[in-house]
């Protein structure tokens, strides 16, 4: 592994600025993908159309996927179709090239598809773009070693020689029938044990795991989970065999999903990276912004109303940060464990009211102690029975209350098909600051 120091960087550029190909090649052979992505960044655009001009097509392509979409749309933008397609494409596998295409306009997809002489690998981009993006056609790509259940071990053998010729990675034998429908996975042990077997189908692991290309995203990464697989076959809606997802595929889907969520959770509206633009991250974060700030404002002419209360007990101001602050996290603790069993599906119809009675006891343990605790040092701090007994028991109903709401507001919103991770963000903490203050200001009235 080569550490990218700035030394290293600038020898770097020298040799782009000396134009001295064979040096330059020597340190892109050293490098790995990832390792040349992120040179990217130390690099300008020129400089970077050099390197990427002297590597062969293969560790061309996996460069351009290694680097982030706004990077390699700047990069496509000052290269022509013909070379996109024939330097980047013509060398990734279906799955990588349609996720290229589909950052693309229509018209380039045609221009760039037109310059492609594998009309087979063409033909089955074309196939791919037309499933969604966020289903498992969308995601699969198809190279992969499909034999004929029927076919002898020699036979069988022999054809897989031939197909892994255009292949990079090879995970699994797909058995097929004679209608292409998915019958089974033939074992790397049976090829070496049974040499001679009549029909592979005799030997083979049958009814796979597998999932339809219509399945969603969450389903396809749920069963790779499960199961421990490292790739899963796709079939279509009458079980023919159609295409391969591979683990690498599903964990960077895992990997964005998570950084969609904690931006939600986040209070980032859309999806924002640290190179996007100043107009792109202030449209990002600003209605949350606003959303807090009507929630603020709220909680204003809240206080506003009980104005003559503060004015007999000035104490009571002293711990409005306090009601606020522990409704908010407690809220949001609630809400964080539900999406997270909403997400890896441990959390289904049948086990919501027992989590919600869960919470319930949860809270109410919680709700004591906090309100014991803070009681105790009012009583001895404080001096003022009547605001120690309302802020102890505002902090009891408090807690109790954003523990429910936190709990239930994500499986709300989940029924509502609505991320359930905008529940772990600014909305619980709005929400639980408003009402928080609303128990806090009524017990307080009553009893101080």
């Amino acid at each position: 592994m080569i550490e990218l120091t700035k030394d290293y960087i600038e020898n770097l550029k020298s040799i782009i600025e000396a134009k001295d190909d064979a040096k330059a090649q020597e340190v892109l052979h050293e490098l790995y993908p990832a390792d040349i992505a992120e040179l990217y960044q130390e690099l300008n655009l020129q400089e970077a159309i050099y390197l990427y001009l002297l590597m062969d097509g293969d560790k061309a392509a996996d460069v351009l996927m290694e680097l982030d979409e706004e990077d390699r749309h700047k990069l496509l933008k000052e290269l022509p179709n013909e070379l996109i397609a024939k330097r980047f494409v013509d060398n990734m596998e279906t799955d990588d090239a349609v996720d290229l295409m589909r950052e693309l306009d229509e018209d380039t997809q045609e221009e760039i598809l037109s310059h492609i002489e594998d009309v087979e690998q063409a033909g089955d981009i074309v196939d791919l773009l037309k499933y969604d993006e966020d289903t498992a056609g969308g995601l699969m790509g198809t190279e992969m070693i499909v034999v004929n259940e029927n076919w002898s071990m020699p036979k069988c053998i022999d054809e897989m020689r031939k197909q892994a010729e255009e292949m990079s990675e090879i995970y699994y034998v797909y058995v097929v029938d004679d209608d292409e429908r998915l019958k089974g996975v033939l074992p790397l042990q049976k090829l070496i044990t049974h040499p001679s077997v009549s029909k592979i189908k005799h030997v083979m692991k049958k009814d796979p795991i597998s999932v339809r290309d219509s399945d969603s995203i969450e389903e396809v990464t749920e069963t790779i989970e499960k199961y421990d697989l490292v790739a899963l076959p796709v079939v279509d809606s009458i079980g023919r065999l159609v295409g391969r997802i591979t683990i690498d595929d599903v964990m960077d889907e895992v990997r964005e999903q998570h950084e969609r969520d904690y931006q939600l959770a986040s209070g980032i509206s859309q999806d924002v990276e640290t190179s996007d633009n100043v107009f792109t991250q202030t449209a990002a974060r600003l209605p949350w912004l606003l959303i807090g700030m009507i929630g603020g404002l709220g909680n204003s002419v809240i206080l506003g109303g009980f104005e003559s209360s503060f004015a007999t007990n000035p104490k009571m101001a002293l711990f409005i940060p306090l009601i606020g602050g522990t409704g908010g996290n407690v809220g949001i603790q609630s809400s964080a464990i539900v999406v997270q069993g909403l997400a890896n599906n441990t959390l289904k119809e049948g086990n919501i009211v027992p989590q919600i009675l869960k919470e319930s006891v949860v809270s109410l343990i919680n709700a004591s102690i906090i309100s014991l605790v803070v009681f105790i040092y009012n009583f001895f701090m404080l001096g003022d029975r009547g605001i120690t007994a309302s802020v102890s028991l505002s902090l009891f109903a408090v807690v109790m209350f954003a523990s429910i709401f936190g709990t239930l507001v994500p499986m709300t919103l989940d029924k509502m098909k609505i991320d359930p991770a905008l529940a772990t963000g600014p909305f619980i903490t709005i929400t639980n600051d408003i009402i928080g203050m609303m128990i806090y200001m009524f017990i307080t009235s009553a009893l101080a």
